[in-house]
């Protein structure tokens, strides 16, 4: 599981996205989300803009990323 470290009290998914390196571009981030191809804690996200806390797990091509922040 692949961990990103956030200083705020929260990230936007689409962000999140690319500061992991999942995706690229945010327009590949936006597809991606409206697609239905991403999870967040277990069921399909489809909110670009959703707010993602410490403790929060998004799924992508089959890989995990866990927020961990203050």
């Amino acid at each position: 599981m692949n961990e990103i470290k956030i200083k705020d009290d929260f990230i936007k998914l689409e962000q999140a996205m690319k500061l992991s390196g999942a995706c690229l571009s945010g327009s590949e981030a936006k597809y991606a989300i409206q697609g239905g191809q991403v999870k967040l804690n277990g069921e399909v996200q489809l909110q670009r803009g959703k707010k993602l806390r410490h403790g929060d797990v998004f799924n992508f091509n089959g890989h995990d990323y866990k927020i961990i922040g203050t």
